[in-house]
């Protein structure tokens, strides 16, 4: 157990690093995002970085690698996945940033 929760601290620190900074990985946004006039998108890339909102309902793995809010009536989710350096199939070791490329992806809660 306590191998188990160390492993989820680490990840938890790397991802948290990468969506307050944008560094450490690739951010994408959806044709969604994307649409919405600049000043909300900028509000959402603000969210994102600082979100802090984390519970057992949305983090259950403690890895803060998933969470959602409301913005200008929209519901907003964003999502950190875990893929090998070639982005030809998932991390091995998410806690290990030599073998794990992030992708957060920022989304409209619709076209989830």
């Amino acid at each position: 157990m306590a191998k188990e929760k160390e492993h989820a601290r680490c990840i938890r620190e790397l991802n948290d690093s990468f969506r307050s900074t944008f560094t450490g990985g690739r951010v994408l946004i959806t044709p969604g995002i994307d649409a919405l006039p600049s000043d909300v998108q900028a509000i959402i890339l603000r969210r994102v970085a600082t979100f802090s909102e984390f519970t057992d309902g949305n983090d259950p793995y403690g890895e803060h690698d998933f969470g959602s809010f409301h913005v200008a009536g929209r519901h907003v989710f964003w999502k950190i996945d875990y893929y090998d350096h070639r982005m030809e199939g998932g991390s091995e070791d998410p806690s290990d940033p030599h073998k794990t490329q992030r992708v957060l992806t920022i989304m409209l809660a619709s076209e989830y």
